[in-house]
């Protein structure tokens, strides 16, 4: 059971509530290139990014918000677009209201809403630019930048305990005590609660647990992504191992992976990480899966892994068309497996398998619809007739004329 929160709107996008989980991104340009980044806003958009995150940190970036919004707009793009605020977003949402307009949200670190004796005064400044143009606001923590005074204040209390805490989990504490008094102060300056996101980010999975099962215990809805984790298999490795277990459990209603793109790599990546994540713990289906053997001295051959990236290549260059063509197309599973052990097992687990003959075994290949043997393949073209197979299950499946 997903947790239960209000629905915050934000602008086309609903999350929260009984909405599914949200991909959201975020832009590495600089947000004064208007065109570079409404281009990196596009390639995200188009990846599967629901909601994109702006670095918005001077007043040239302010001044090329409305900008980015019309450019994408003119490539028909409604994505959502979040400002992300440091140090001075005070200042900048007041001065440039066109900007403060044209966002679909803020984001607000309590830990970085300026200096101490002014943070009150800045935070309220923001919530209320919120309130004045309609905007949500998600309240984001992070523990390296953290208000020094509240943590002195809670390593004080923690020294008075019976049992203290270590040093760590004060930290950790302080975190979620800091995003919990700035949403209620929120709420007090007149921010309604479907308004309000709320994030803790950390960099350790087992301490995104703790921080965000404490979280859960508020009425917000959440944004749920470590603050960085890594580059290449370790950040995708840390990302599946920190959300999975709190996907599981129900808790998140937003999901950022924070990858360190390798050189040369797209941006679109950690969308296309966050996409699988979430379709790999059942919260959301974006594309058919293919289950594929992992090879054994049996596969000798080549073939099965050959013919596996054939048929995941030909889903994904099928997918934009079908998604509109064959609505539900996405609940499709495929298995394409390399010899008899497991492999007609696995394929009548599919709605469409074939068990590809291993080492020793004859030439033919069963294909199993729906869990039945559907016919046995053999010779050079088993690859054009199994793709035909799955064409014809779809059309069948999925077509207009389904279930008619």
């Amino acid at each position: 059971m997903k947790r239960r929160t209000p629905t915050v709107r934000v602008g086309s996008v609903a999350l929260g509530g009984g909405e599914p989980v949200r991909v959201q991104s975020m832009t590495n340009t600089d947000t004064a290139d208007a065109a570079a980044t409404a281009r990196q806003v596009a390639e995200l958009a188009r990846a599967g990014s629901e909601i994109v995150r702006i670095t918005v940190n001077s007043e040239a970036a302010a001044r090329a918000v409305p900008e980015i919004r019309m450019r994408l707009e003119d490539e028909g793009l409604d994505v959502p677009l979040v400002g992300d605020f440091h140090f001075n977003g005070h200042l900048l949402l007041a001065r440039f209201p066109e900007m403060a307009r044209t966002l679909d949200k803020y984001r607000i670190n309590p830990g970085t809403v300026g200096a101490k004796a002014g943070a009150a005064a800045n935070f309220r400044t923001m919530v209320e630019a919120a309130l004045e143009h309609g905007k949500p606001v998600r309240i984001g923590g992070n523990w390296g930048s953290l208000d020094q005074g509240l943590l002195a204040e809670i390593m004080d209390a923690n020294a008075r305990r019976r049992e203290p805490k270590t040093a760590h989990e004060v930290l950790l504490e302080t975190l979620v005590v800091s995003v919990l008094r700035s949403a209620e102060l929120a709420e007090e300056i007149g921010l309604a609660r479907d308004r309000i996101v709320l994030s803790a980010k950390v960099s350790a999975p087992s301490d995104l647990w703790t921080v965000y099962r404490e979280l859960a215990k508020s009425p917000y809805a959440l944004h749920l992504g470590l603050t960085e984790a890594g580059m290449g298999d370790r950040g995708v490795v840390f990302s599946a191992a920190a959300v999975a277990p709190l996907l599981a459990e129900g808790i998140g209603d937003t999901l950022r992976v924070s990858l360190t793109p390798v050189p040369g790599e797209p941006r679109t990546r950690e969308v296309e990480v966050a996409k699988e994540i979430l379709q790999a713990v059942g919260a959301r289906r974006f594309a058919p899966s293919v289950s594929a053997c992992p090879g054994c001295g049996r596969t000798t051959s080549t073939f099965f892994q050959e013919l596996a990236q054939e048929v995941s290549r030909y889903l994904a260059l099928k997918m934009d068309a079908w998604r509109t063509r064959y609505p539900g197309v996405e609940e499709l599973k495929v298995a394409v497996m390399g010899c008899v052990v497991n492999g007609p097992g696995e394929s009548k687990h599919a709605d469409v398998g074939i068990s590809l003959p291993g080492s020793g075994e004859a030439p033919r290949a069963p294909v199993y619809v729906d869990g039945e043997l559907y016919t046995t393949l053999s010779g050079e073209g088993i690859p054009e007739q199994f793709v035909r197979i799955l064409e014809e299950y779809v059309e069948r499946r999925f077509g207009a004329g389904a279930g008619g």
